[in-house]
């Protein structure tokens, strides 16, 4: 890394502010089961379908499975992210799992269609980072983006994060790994 890469330097900002709710297991399988309803119910905030597409379905699978091999993992998973005082649900953020043995945490996050390029995944991944500095086990954050992938490219600019390879992922393809030290960014 840069001489650069290792001051610390103050959180960027967004005029957005957002909120992480748990999702629990019990809401995820209602999703599973296409219950907004009870899914709402249980998570206290109204989710809408993009919580019930294709693509969330498969997060809720692989995320109980992840809660049903080790339950204490539960808090590091996705959250659904709300903003307003009425709580509107914009979309879902959190970690792929707890930090590893070297103290690396790999963050994710998914804006709603309704909601993309109005500055919530910058809020995501603001409260995101805060969350990671604030837990003393965690000494990295990575996220991992496909070269295409522009608005998540921007996204993370600005952050401080590194570029420290690629991987070949099953589901996405190709993806750019970038890292920056958790403890790099200050809260704002």
């Amino acid at each position: 890394m840069t001489d650069e890469a290792g001051r610390r330097t103050p959180l960027p900002t967004s005029p957005k502010r957002v909120r992480f709710v748990e999702l629990s297991g019990t809401a995820m399988t209602a999703l599973l089961d296409g219950d907004l309803r009870a899914a709402s119910e249980t998570a206290g905030v109204p989710l809408t379908d993009y919580f019930v597409t294709d693509g969330a379905q498969w997060l809720w699978r692989f995320r109980i499975g992840q809660m049903a091999a080790d339950p204490g993992n539960a808090r590091w998973m996705v959250r659904q992210v709300a903003t307003g005082p009425e709580g509107v649900v914009i979309g879902h953020a959190g970690f792929h799992g707890p930090p590893d043995d070297a103290g690396m945490v790999e963050i994710g996050y998914s804006v709603a269609p309704d909601f993309r390029r109005q500055g919530y995944a910058r809020a995501m991944l603001i409260e995101l980072l805060r969350r990671a500095a604030a837990e003393p086990e965690v000494r990295t954050v990575r996220a991992t983006i496909g070269p295409d992938n522009a608005a998540s490219l921007a996204t993370i600019a600005g952050f401080g994060f590194v570029e420290v390879g690629e991987q070949w992922d099953e589901d996405d393809g190709l993806e750019i790994i970038f890292e920056v030290p958790a403890d790099r960014v200050l809260s704002a």
